[in-house]
């Protein structure tokens, strides 16, 4: 299951409504790359695909693909408006190293990651 916190879910139900994306979801995926071996995706999706995982908090839904799940299950999505900038920040249990720059991970399988450009 993946989580979102209510700052999450407010910039995100800002965003989507901004855009006119009304009704569409949060597609969260991980994919092969990044320093740490692993990098997280974030993009909208007018709905599920066959297979996806489901999932839906105050209205924001949010869609993950089967090969992404095991590598997000627990996870949890929130927003930080800072001096520097706002931005979503992954929270993930199942990541033994994350990046500094916040964007890639490296789970206990040990994906090898490429050097960073952040």
């Amino acid at each position: 299951m993946i989580t979102l916190t209510a700052s999450a879910e407010d910039m995100l139900s800002k965003v989507m409504t901004e855009k006119g994306l009304d009704g569409y979801a949060l597609r969260v995926f991980v994919s092969g790359g990044g320093c740490s071996g692993l990098s997280y995706g974030m993009t909208f999706a007018e709905g599920p695909e066959i297979g996806d995982q489901i999932f839906e908090a105050s209205g924001v839904k949010v869609v993950v693909d089967p090969g992404s799940i095991s590598y997000l299950d627990g996870a949890e999505i929130d927003y930080i408006d800072s001096l520097m900038g706002g931005g979503f920040r992954i929270e993930n249990p199942n990541a033994v190293r994350s990046c500094a720059c916040g964007s890639s991970f490296q789970t206990s399988a040990g994906e090898q990651g490429t050097p960073c450009s952040h």
